[in-house]
């Protein structure tokens, strides 16, 4: 018996408001509200769960459907459970509401990351209720604290529990997905992220001489700051071409979505349609926290920025330091890593069975669609499985505008609703071809 696709979508919607409208805000997290809900929909299936307390008030969720072992390795779905924070003031609708307005589903967490945690969870779902007969097992993994670093997410679990992770043959998290279009042009282009970029983020410092706040100040320590941000501001670094990069524009061209790779102009022009093909060509730069002073009459004699910077593969973060200082060029300002170490980048390879059964729903579902190996701009959980031996890919199966990828960490962060049925749809049907037992296998 086929799926009734429209009553999931129904059923879907709602566990995908229920699931926004808890707050897991990180920090402090508090996952374990969500983990449990989650839960709870898991064993009114018949679906055994392990809870996991990683720490108090924070814990991840398991799932696993056994397969009868004619496939080898498991699956993994894996989602984190927490969000960045929301300022209220800033949203048309309130950031936990799950409010639906004009087919969109508004809230915290939409597309970082619960309405793809949804496609997992129903996929799992979809394949018990069905009866699917298992190949190999399929794993779910919801896990806390990715937004800050993963520190009790999937890092401690990879040191903590490890056996969480054998015999893992692939895991699909976030990390990219499909856009309507490229430069302008109608595409239905899908991005599947092999790799991402490396954190490097930067704490820079600047010193001077304290004082009185009703005298002209000597050597202001916030004026040197704010000129050296300005000077970084203002540092044109244009695009970085690497191997995946080149791949990736090749492809672009092989789609007739770029006219001629080798023209540095036009493809440009092109990149800089979308702020996120830019930060998937350059090293990233964004001021994100300013510290100086205690009160208005008091001149500091120190002030300091953090800066968020992403890395392209390949590139050093010690060198990276050195060119911002020179950048900089102000011997009262001090560059450093704010975290002096740093997980290696790992590359997933292209041509496995997850990206050949990706690449077959997603050109199957539309006829011209584009699927394109591609590094994730942003940092996700993948980056503890990939060390492991794992293939792990970045795939949210939507079609998400520019609108809705300007979302994350935004005010006003949407998923439409056409989007969440068709991430539910392509997410089981990829799921189902890669864990069903063949006709042959079948026992």
């Amino acid at each position: 018996m086929g799926i009734d696709w429209p009553a999931v979508h129904r059923e879907a919607l709602e566990v995908f408001r229920q699931y926004l409208r808890i707050d897991t805000t990180n920090p402090p997290g508090n996952e374990a509200v969500a983990a449990r809900f989650l839960g709870r929909l898991l064993a009114a299936e018949g679906i055994e769960c392990e809870f996991i307390e990683t720490a108090p008030g924070r814990e991840a969720v398991v799932a696993r459907l056994r397969g009868d072992g004619s496939r080898p390795g498991a699956l993994m779905l894996a989602n984190h459970l927490d969000t960045v924070p929301a300022d209220a003031a800033g949203w048309k609708a309130p950031p936990f509401g799950a409010e639906v307005r004009d087919g969109r589903v508004y809230g915290r967490g939409a597309v970082d990351m619960k309405g793809t945690g949804v496609m997992h969870l129903f996929a799992l779902l979809l394949a018990k209720r069905g009866g699917l007969r298992l190949g190999r097992d399929l794993v779910f993994l919801a896990a806390p604290d990715e937004e800050t670093g993963s520190i009790w997410g999937v890092d401690w679990l990879v040191r903590e529990r490890p056996d969480l992770f054998e015999g893992v043959a692939f895991a699909l998290n976030e990390g990219a997905s499909g856009m309507p279009d490229f430069a302008g042009r109608p595409a239905h282009l899908f991005e599947v992220a092999v790799s991402e970029k490396e954190l490097a983020p930067l704490r820079i410092v600047a010193t001077g001489v304290a004082g009185h706040g009703s005298k002209p100040a000597r050597d202001s320590a916030t004026v040197r700051l704010l000129d050296a941000l300005d000077r970084l501001r203002r540092w044109q670094r244009g695009i970085t071409f690497t191997p995946e990069t080149r791949a990736y524009l090749d492809g672009l061209h092989a789609a007739g979505l770029i006219d001629d790779p080798g023209d540095l102009a036009s493809v440009e022009a092109a990149i800089g349609v979308s702020p996120d093909t830019v930060a998937a060509f350059t090293n990233t730069l964004n001021v994100t926290v300013l510290r100086a002073g205690t009160q208005s009459n008091v001149i500091p004699g120190r002030a300091e920025a953090l800066v968020d910077c992403r890395l392209l593969s390949g590139q050093s973060r010690d060198a990276w330091v050195a060119e911002v200082s020179v950048v900089i060029d102000d011997p009262l300002v001090q560059v450093s890593l704010e975290y002096p170490t740093s997980a290696p980048v790992v590359v997933s390879p292209w041509d496995t069975e997850v990206t050949r059964v990706i690449t077959e729903v997603v050109t199957e579902t539309f006829e011209d669609a584009v699927v394109l190996p591609s590094s994730s701009i942003v940092g996700t959980d993948n980056r503890f499985m990939r060390p492991l031996g794992i293939p792990a890919y970045g795939f949210i199966p939507c079609l998400l505008s520019q609108e809705e990828r300007d979302g994350f960490h935004a005010h006003d962060e949407f998923l439409t609703v056409e989007n969440l049925n068709l991430g539910l749809e392509v997410m089981y049907e990829v799921v189902r071809r890669l864990c069903e037992a063949q006709p042959s296998e079948v026992r």
